[in-house]
């Protein structure tokens, strides 16, 4: 057969040959729509990486993004992997020390900042000496000192695609570092094509032609899921939401671009639930097929909530090491006709593999756990879109002498080989020498009317060694009473398991991806009077 390189360039040359004419919407900072097309920022990709290597820019160098969903994020993902570069996206949401580090550990020699970044940008920008920074500019030039984006695109030609290797690298992305320090993650050509292949299938995320694609999920983190990718392989329409991401600009979004499908985190569909509830007769929702949900446990609650406005939630699970689609929970075909209750059981679990993706769960005596259902054991994973280790040969320890990827996601698996994750490994609480899951108690505790979310973090005990305490932000009005929470957790968990302490909040501290920050929260109520 011919030896066909899997590399990003035929993705990028399919989006400019065939599917030219589709839509890239994208939302600037200011609210105002800017339209373009899939063909058009392919062509100018072209004019970009001509550019970038009259910067010096070269083979396996780094540039990164400091860039909301937009369009010229969008050709940057084309332009720079197609030259033979890296593209290197970053989190403007971390902390300026995390920022440092991670430019300084990638080396990074170029930078492409969009204009309401810039203060972010000056955050970190001491800390590593960037050859160039480019801004994408929405008003005047760029300021003085910096290259304007548009500027050189349009005095550069057009350059011709290089044949690249699938096998090198194409983009790189950091973990949040919820464990110390950011680890780098380094996308092969191969790898992301492939997983942009899998994606589209129909028990995926089954992209296609006919779609509109909203990714909430930001450009910066885990290739936005690969939906862009994914896109630009089959042609869907892409509207890039920018840095408005609250619920009602969402859903205007939604309904003004007759959107089919989204992706984000559950946060992002919580709040969203809450603006439907209040409103729903305002927005116009009879395009949307499917909301993709990943980045923790979708509660049952969040599914019913949808399901009451007839929108469809398909949970997905992944991570940064994963490119990062790894499984989806789509209903399997047997159970169309069961009830409700065991549809739904299945519906908030995680899912099954994804096609090339092999797991396994390692139980504490370092053996491998059965799929039954009960038995609990930590995720290994491997597969061609899967991690084989870290830039820089950091983070040995997460990867077996055999080549799986340890997860760090504590997990039951059951005979279909769907996988449930109970919690991450740190975030178990062992109780007298029994695990209980905060994952399943926090699931539990956000299906109560009066709760908003809910977050279970383990505390010393001096008799039981750790306890779980429930962290709980009301609905509006609701009176902060545990012993209605306590009674509604007795109906699925034994007394043990239940949380003693309720701790009750405004807000629950977040990482800069959406999730729970249970190392802060810890640190806030492990000391408290009462342990």
């Amino acid at each position: 057969m011919d030896d066909y390189p899997l590399s990003l360039t035929a993705v990028v040359e399919r989006a400019e040959r065939f599917h030219s004419g589709k839509d890239v919407v994208s939302r600037r900072p200011d609210g105002s729509i800017a339209r373009t097309t899939l063909g058009a920022c392919a062509r100018r990709s072209r004019r970009l990486a001509t550019a970038l290597a009259e910067l010096g820019v070269g083979d396996g160098d780094r540039v990164a993004t400091l860039l909301w969903n937009q369009a010229e994020h969008l050709e940057l993902y084309f332009a720079v992997p197609a030259m033979g570069a890296v593209v290197h996206t970053l989190n403007p949401r971390l902390h300026a020390d995390e920022l440092a580090f991670i430019v300084g550990d990638a080396q990074d020699r170029v930078i492409v900042v969009d204009e309401s970044l810039l203060d972010a940008f000056e955050g970190f920008r001491g800390a590593h000496r960037f050859e160039h920074v480019v801004v994408v500019a929405h008003g005047e030039s760029a300021p003085e000192g910096m290259l304007d984006y548009e500027a050189l695109i349009d005095g550069a030609e057009s350059m011709e695609w290089p044949v690249l290797d699938e096998g090198r690298a194409g983009a790189m992305c950091y973990t949040s570092g919820t464990t110390g320090r950011p680890k780098g993650v380094v996308y092969s050509h191969r790898a992301l094509v492939l997983h942009s292949l899998t994606a589209a299938l129909p028990d995926a995320l089954g992209v296609s032609t006919q779609d509109t694609l909203l990714p909430v999920v930001p450009m910066f983190h885990a290739n936005a899921w690969g939906l862009p990718y994914a896109a630009a392989l089959l042609g869907a329409r892409l509207v890039l939401p920018g840095s408005k991401l609250d619920p009602v600009s969402v859903l205007d979004l939604i309904a003004d671009e007759k959107v089919t499908m989204t992706a984000g985190v559950p946060t992002v569909w919580m709040a969203m639930l809450d603006a439907l509830d209040s409103q729903p007769q305002r927005w116009d929702l009879r395009h949307l097929d499917r909301l993709i949900v990943g980045g923790a446990a979708v509660p049952r609650s969040l599914l019913e909530g949808y399901d009451r406005h007839g929108l469809t939630v398909v949970q997905a699970w992944g991570m940064t090491e994963t490119a990062p689609l790894g499984t989806v929970s789509r209903l399997p075909s047997d159970l169309d006709e069961s009830e409700k209750d065991d549809q739904y059981a299945f519906r908030a679990r995680q899912g099954i593999a994804m096609p090339f993706v092999d797991i396994r769960a390692r139980s504490e005596d370092d053996g491998f756990i059965e799929w039954d259902d009960l038995a609990m054991g930590e995720l290994e994973v491997r597969g061609p879109w899967v991690a084989a280790g870290y830039h820089n040969g950091k983070g040995a320890d997460s990867f077996t002498d055999d080549g799986w990827f340890r997860t760090g996601d504590i997990v039951r698996i059951d005979h279909r080989g769907c996988i449930r994750i109970c919690d991450r490994s740190k975030d178990l609480v062992k109780s007298g020498g029994e695990w209980i899951s905060s994952v399943d108690l926090e699931n539990h505790l956000m299906a109560h009317p009066s709760v908003a979310e809910a977050a279970v973090i383990a505390v010393p005990d001096p008799r039981w060694g750790e306890r779980p305490l429930a962290v709980v932000v009301l609905r509006d009005g609701m009176a902060a009473d545990p012993e209605p929470l306590r009674e509604h957790l007795s109906t699925e968990f034994a007394r043990w398991q239940l949380p003693e302490r309720f701790e009750f909040v405004s807000a629950i501290p977040r990482t800069a991806t959406g999730k729970f920050k249970k190392l802060t929260l810890r640190e806030q109520f492990a000391t408290a009077d009462g342990l």
